[in-house]
């Protein structure tokens, strides 16, 4: 009797699926939006695909597993764009989409368990005490709060709150280790920085708790510009107006909306770059105010004013930005992919301007104002007009020998893509949590490669956690 047989029995009555169709399409992210990735990973499947019910379910699963040295990999929504979620050694890929439940909201905090849509908690909190969660992925309605915090990093909100990365976004993790007696830890303070975009290398998200704001009813609105560096200097200057409150922030470069944007296509001209924005409901007239301070600003579209027939079919604006910029334009272009992209405060608009004037129209603008280290500043998500990988790299580096950190999105380890620092205190944790190396396997290049040299001057989005480390 194989492994996996002897697996089966000692988790029967949790949900098992092992057709083989079905189990590709669940060990699946969206690492198709990287040529390299697609072609590196596009053959990766697991073997089974169990489905626990609760954490107790997680418990028996993982210790089976252990028992008989099935590999894990834990799976939200699948909605990923890095491989995060791809079963490099096969095995188990542990579907924590039926652990849903919203236990618990009070004033600024919600308790759920890992598998909740992100929507659903919102909605939940809305309507229960006009709360919400502070940040969410362009993803919102598909995305799992634990695959959120286990692979994610920000997205609409961070030009108010920063990121995952920051101390405060995240209140507590309850993490499931990977022993012949799995271990339940409750993790808070500095210690959610193990597992915070750490893939579930080290330990099985069951329970978060994060923080909640106010809840309001957005205002989506397009504002037009007739070259994109404009746009970029409305949205740096929009950013640091503190009396207005928006949750949403993204310059993106003509022809990408008109191109990519086919329902709004009737708002857009071809040559105008925008600046998509989620704004407060009683900050509209505060933000129209400084919409006609700027002559080259032009208001094309707000959801508060448009008729019913205008907005019937169309997205809400966070599904125009973020990475849901990039999925819309391979709908429209497979060929493209795209970058992720630091600029640094304060120098960050004169980046962008050098970037733009390097790479043109082959590296179309799309950026994303955010809160970084309490600076505000911006994200770069550019679409990349795709030829090989070796002009990629080249691309990548001219941004890199212009000041610009590539948080590299064709690369599908915790380290290679400048998003996370493994380190000693990771590495140690692991061991103890995962002292088979079991969990989501090949993705932690420092377990797989004992001789892997930590030192960096590199930046990464979640750094390292030994003390002076920043």
């Amino acid at each position: 009797m194989s492994d996996l047989e002897r697996l089966v029995q000692d988790i029967a009555g949790i949900a098992i699926e092992d057709n083989p169709q079905i189990v590709k399409q669940k060990s699946r992210d969206f690492f198709w939006y990287s040529p390299v990735l697609k072609q590196q990973l596009d053959h990766v499947t697991g073997d089974l695909v169990v489905t626990p019910r609760n954490e107790a379910e997680v418990i028996q699963v993982l210790r089976a597993c252990y028992a008989h040295d099935v590999p894990v990999t834990a799976r939200g929504a699948g909605t990923g764009n890095y491989g995060q979620a791809m079963p490099l050694s096969g095995g188990v890929v542990l579907n924590l989409a039926e652990m849903r439940a919203v236990k618990q909201i009070r004033p600024g905090v919600v308790v759920a368990e890992a598998g909740a849509i992100l929507s659903d908690i919102d909605e939940k909190a809305g309507a229960q005490s006009g709360q919400e969660l502070r940040m969410h992925p362009s993803t919102y309605r598909t995305a799992t709060i634990g695959g959120f915090v286990a692979g994610g990093s920000g997205g609409i909100g961070s030009i108010n709150w920063g990121g995952l990365r920051d101390l405060g976004n995240v209140i507590r993790l309850r993490v499931v280790t990977m022993e012949a007696e799995p271990k339940v830890l409750d993790l808070q303070g500095e210690d959610l920085q193990k597992v915070l975009h750490a893939y579930g290398t080290n330990g099985v998200i069951t329970e978060v708790e994060m923080p909640l704001t106010a809840s309001y009813d957005w205002v989506d609105v397009i504002v037009g510009f007739k070259t994109f560096m404009d746009s970029v200097h409305f949205a740096d200057d929009l950013g640091n107006r503190d009396g207005l409150l928006l949750k949403e922030i993204a310059p993106i470069a003509a022809p990408l909306p008109h191109d990519y944007f086919l329902r709004h296509q009737k708002f857009l001209r071809r040559e105008t770059s925008v600046v998509v924005c989620m704004v407060a409901p009683f900050a509209m007239d505060a933000f129209t105010a400084f919409v006609a301070r700027n002559p080259r600003a032009e208001l094309l579209y707000r959801s508060d004013t448009a008729t019913d027939a205008e907005k019937k079919g169309l997205p809400p604006a966070y599904e125009l930005t973020w990475n849901h910029t990039t999925l819309r334009g391979l709908r429209v272009d497979p060929s493209i992919t795209y970058l992720q992209v630091l600029y640094p405060f304060p120098n960050q608009v004169e980046r962008v301007r050098k970037i733009t004037e390097l790479l043109g129209d082959e590296v179309p603008g799309h950026l994303e104002y955010v809160r970084f280290d309490g600076k505000v500043t911006c994200f770069g998500l550019p679409v990349v007009r795709y030829t090989n990988e070796e002009r990629l790299n080249e691309i990548i580096k001219l941004h890199e020998d212009n000041g610009c950190p590539i948080f590299n999105p064709h690369r599908y380890t915790l380290e290679e893509g400048g998003m996370k620092q493994t380190d000693q205190v990771q590495l140690d944790f692991k061991r103890k949590a995962d002292p088979k190396g079991l969990l989501n396997p090949g993705k932690m290049i420092a377990w797989e490669d004992p001789s892997y040299d930590f030192s960096s001057d590199k930046l990464f989005l979640f750094p390292g956690l030994q003390r002076g480390e920043s």
